[in-house]
């Protein structure tokens, strides 16, 4: 369908141009009427505002001036205040129906970042505890974001920004010394403000173990902190890995400190007129650049705020020669980003190469309980938990079939059921009935032909399903360019919707062997479009179930 898009627009440009009509900009949609066609331009209306004319006699100007490609389309109408209307021939139909087999897993991908590289940085979370549901998302959102890329034809890396340095990271290191002290028959007043999870407790012993009682009377922290660092972060890299979610890079903050890149930026800042000193504090000098309140980005205690380490870091981003930076953040940043973004500015770099996603928060339900995730207080869930619960496929899922700017509510009763109303049971049923039919048409002598005569097709529920199928190169694009994961899925669903109606309408294996072999190219094609659709959102595609 882009190739359809792509030529379309060509041909109204050309009636323009014969027309004496200025350059407008345009766009095609979707009708969510079967009557109304499959593409829809708003050519003639955006025009009749330049031109002082009515919108119907533009395009109707429009349409006589048209030299379509012969046979693409069954009718062409105009509707409404103006919208042009076209309606896909079968013919065309079979055609592109023709792609999907030929290109196979291939089918959807196209080559609009080849040669660019982009980088996605996503759960950076602190190595201060287990991954949370939260995280969970944000890590599907994150690698899904990034298969999208990839599919767009990017070179992408994703990277975890691995946050070692400041004060949490000391709050951990002591909260695992006063445990291990605890395990030595020490009396202890536990903080309230420090990690308080069993994790903590079992970091400990690991030391005590380890150590024996060696460490009663050590008070540099660091044996506590790299301990409890490495022991957290390989638990959070085996929790991704449950998800299939892999790093290309590992970034560690303290690099930004070893490297002196940290007093580099302040430098520039302050050469800059961007950096000045208040109440013994380092101030960024924001509101020169457009914000409403400087920030202070190192305290009078002479540490950094976690702004001046993002500024640094991000610098090393498009100093590695990424085209495209990706952040998703969670929605507790949405303050803090543009800060780092005006930074960067003062830099001297260039931040239209800069994405930030920001996703909201996700509750979870079990009946009517909710639980609070607070790392410190250790009331949080974990990603363990959830995968544990209802499985990586539905745990992906879940995650991405509502959109990043919207609060998920996570229901696990439905996430556990194996019934048509949960989504995942119900893509992933169609894609194994899909393995079934080919399986059971393999039996009898049957399979799809190289080159099958597509033209048998042409049942109502035949051509619906083609049509959602020969729509996925456009869905994958929008998906992609428009940093809207949510919109797969939904597809997805649309897709075996339509394939259930054709299969419940359609006999696939019968006497008429030729519309036999035509029906299973179709059933072929729509295996072909979900598995695909699935690998892009890293859930797996089921033969049997």
């Amino acid at each position: 369908m882009i190739a359809v898009e792509t030529t379309l627009r060509e041909r109204i440009d050309q009636a323009l141009k014969r027309l004496d009509y200025p350059e407008v900009a345009y766009q095609f949609d979707r009708p969510r009427l079967e009557a109304h066609g499959d593409l829809s331009v708003n050519v003639a209306m955006i025009l009749a505002r330049q031109l002082k004319q009515n919108p119907r006699q533009v395009a109707t100007a429009i349409k006589e001036a048209l030299q379509l490609p012969e046979g693409w389309f069954s009718k062409v109408e105009i509707a409404g205040p103006g919208f042009i209307n076209f309606f896909l021939s079968p013919g065309l139909l079979r055609e592109l129906l023709g792609e999907i087999l030929k290109q196979k897993d291939q089918y959807g991908r196209n080559r609009l970042g080849e040669g660019r590289k982009a980088q996605v940085e996503f759960v950076s979370a602190n190595p201060t505890g287990p991954l949370t549901v939260g995280h969970g998302r944000q890590a599907v959102l994150g690698d899904t974001v990034a298969n999208l890329l990839q599919w767009l034809g990017y070179q992408v890396s994703r990277e975890y920004y691995f946050n070692n340095a400041g004060r949490q990271m000391r709050v951990l290191a002591n909260s695992v010394r006063l445990r291990y002290l605890e395990l030595l028959g020490e009396s202890v007043d536990f903080p309230e403000d420090h990690y308080q999870g069993e994790y903590i407790r079992d970091i400990a012993r690991h030391l005590l173990d380890k150590y024996g009682d060696s460490l009663r009377d050590t008070s540099d922290l660091t044996i506590f902190k790299e301990t409890a660092e490495k022991i957290i972060f390989e638990e959070i890299k085996q929790t991704l890995a449950r998800l299939n979610i892999y790093f290309d890079v590992f970034f560690n903050e303290s690099d930004l400190y070893e490297s002196g890149l940290i007093e580099q930026v302040i430098e520039v800042f302050k050469k800059k007129g961007l950096a000045y000193e208040k109440d013994g504090a380092l101030w960024f000098k924001a509101t020169a650049l457009g914000l409403e309140q400087d920030r202070v980005i190192v305290k009078s205690s002479g540490e950094p705020t976690y702004r001046l380490p993002d500024i640094a870091y991000h610098k090393t981003k498009f100093d590695r020669g990424f085209d495209l930076i990706i952040d998703v953040l969670g929605a507790d940043h949405i303050a803090t980003y543009p800060d780092v973004l005006a930074g960067l500015q003062a830099l001297g770099y260039d931040t239209s190469r800069v994405k930030v996603l920001i996703h909201q928060f996700v509750t979870l339900y079990e009946g009517k309980e909710q639980v609070k995730m607070s790392t410190r207080k250790a009331t949080f869930v974990t990603l363990d938990w959830l995968v544990d619960q209802v499985g990586a496929d539905a745990t992906r899922w879940f995650f991405l079939m509502r959109s990043m700017q919207s609060h998920l509510n996570f229901d696990l009763q439905l996430a556990r059921s194996q019934s048509e109303d949960n989504p995942v049971y119900y893509n992933q049923y169609a894609h194994a009935r899909i393995c079934s039919i080919l399986r059971k048409a393999a039996e009898q002598g049957l399979t799809p032909p190289e080159n099958p005569t597509l033209e048998r097709l042409e049942h109502p529920a035949e051509l619906a399903l083609m049509k959602k199928l020969v729509d996925f190169p456009r869905v994958v694009m929008r998906c992609g360019t428009q940093y809207e994961p949510h919109l797969l899925p939904q597809y997805l669903s649309e897709v075996s919707t339509a394939f259930h109606k054709f299969y419940t309408e359609c006999w696939v294996i019968g006497e008429d062997r030729e519309l036999s072999a035509a029906r299973l190219a179709l059933c072929l094609a729509t295996r072909t479009v979900l598995a695909n659709g699935f690998a892009i959102m890293g859930v797996s595609a089921p033969e049997r179930m």
